[in-house]
């Protein structure tokens, strides 16, 4: 049986990911591939990878077409009528950290392992971050 938890003392490698003007769909790619591990070696799909990624200035990234206005993102509150609907475009102006979040979620395993690699993406609006002590280094993005 595989547990996907790690030990204290395994060290991470941090990357720090600039969305401005990125592509969305093109950056969840490469960020989930991070996540995994396939850039590594000693990739295993069934072992979690020792990485993490810090996204910078995700109010900045943009998407093709009309998606700001045709792309829809639905949540439910689990009460009786808690259907909520938003667009690309509203979801951007309220949180925008969520459409990389949830881009990149989509692009993980279901289940434990995913969820546990989820935990290593750390988005933030703006260009300061604080996870200096992880030493992250810039990663470039194509």
């Amino acid at each position: 049986m595989n547990k996907t938890k790690t030990h204290v003392n395994d060290s991470y490698t941090w990357y720090v990911v600039d969305a401005n003007n990125q592509t969305l769909g093109r950056l969840s790619t490469q960020i989930s591939t991070i996540l995994l591990g396939k850039n590594s070696p000693n990739y295993s799909p069934e072992q979690q990878s020792m990485n993490g990624v810090i996204v910078i200035n995700a109010e900045k990234i943009k998407v093709t077409g009309k998606k700001e206005t045709d792309k829809f993102y639905k949540r439910h509150s689990g009460r009786p009528g808690g259907l909520t609907i938003e667009t690309l475009e509203e979801v951007r102006n309220r949180i925008p950290t969520r459409l990389i979040e949830h881009s990149v979620k989509g692009m993980l395993p279901k289940g434990a392992l995913g969820r546990s690699l989820f935990t290593k993406l750390k988005v933030y609006k703006g260009d300061h971050h604080p996870h200096g002590a992880q030493n992250p280094s810039k990663l470039a993005v194509n």
